[in-house]
């Protein structure tokens, strides 16, 4: 009697163990479904993300391009987007950066929303000032047609015409500095310290000449009369070659515009005594000073 009923105790024990089997099977099933589940959907949200930062970038491709601005906000923007679809790129799928890079496509597209506004409002101007300066071009192409069918005093007002379309150069300032490790700029007046010349000036507002990209040169001459920097040359026709220290191209939109020019210099050629900075606009010396070092 005894041996029969430790027979069915086990064959309980043995049925039980069967169902706990059987139910850990099912939820072990269940929970790989459940995290396959989860890491397909994480993944299909991290393919809309980087779907939605490449609609960006072609977005800020597309305004810059077609229209041709040079707005550093736009471009810096632009590349934060590339940054970040690098970094979405390279990172596993998880909750916590799926949410972080969320927030941030929503923050990218409100600023993308604030710069086009911003770009639209300078395309309109860009625009204004493109046809502003297609009449005053036919306006002086008509001055000069009358001038070449008059006297020659009328051609010496052409030349004059000519001489104020000139962009001149204002409150030129020539310092020695230093380039700190951090990339910091400190002005000083010992030779001994320094490691650069810097040509700080403005360009005047002028209305008569043609804005767009202007190339400004620098000449630095040191207390023995040696061009420092970069020592090369530009020259046009009938007119005396200008060697320089150093150059730097701007946009000039015919309104004031402040510019800095670096310009490298050996420790040989940096001795106390008195310097001359002159700033040229292609040919044309526009301004000039002088500075002293210790």
């Amino acid at each position: 009697m005894s041996t029969e009923n430790n027979s069915s105790k086990f064959k309980v024990l043995i049925g039980v163990l069967s169902l706990l089997l059987i139910a850990l099977a099912v939820y072990t099933v269940t929970l790989y479904n459940d995290s396959k589940s989860t890491v397909t959907n994480l993944e299909k949200q991290k393919q809309g993300i980087e779907q939605e930062l490449e609609e960006l970038i072609a977005n800020y491709d597309e305004i810059i391009q077609d229209n041709e601005l040079k707005d550093k906000d736009l471009l810096a923007a632009r590349e934060r987007i590339e940054v970040l679809l690098d970094s979405v790129k390279d990172s596993e799928a998880n909750l916590g950066l799926i949410e972080r890079y969320k927030a941030e496509v929503g923050r990218l597209k409100t600023e993308r929303k604030m710069l086009f506004k911003r770009a639209d409002s300078l395309i309109a101007a860009n625009q204004r000032l493109a046809i502003e300066r297609d009449s005053t071009t036919m306006v002086l192409s008509e001055t000069y047609k009358v001038v070449d069918s008059v006297s020659e005093s009328n051609m010496a007002m052409a030349e004059t015409i000519k001489k104020g379309s000139i962009v001149k150069a204002t409150d030129l300032k020539g310092d020695a500095v230093i380039i700190r490790n951090s990339g910091k700029i400190v002005d000083t007046r010992r030779a001994s310290r320094a490691d650069k010349i810097r040509a700080c000036f403005t360009l005047a507002p002028n209305s008569i000449t043609q804005s767009g990209d202007r190339t400004l040169y620098v000449q630095v001459m040191n207390p023995k009369n040696n061009l420092l920097g970069d020592k090369k040359t530009i020259e046009a026709e009938g007119m005396q070659p200008v060697s320089y220290s150093a150059s730097t191209k701007v946009f000039y939109e015919n309104e004031e515009l402040d510019v800095c020019i670096l310009v490298n210099a050996a420790e040989s050629e940096l001795i106390e005594g008195r310097y001359v900075v002159n700033v040229y606009d292609g040919m044309s010396q526009v301004a000039t000073t002088t500075m002293e070092l210790r």
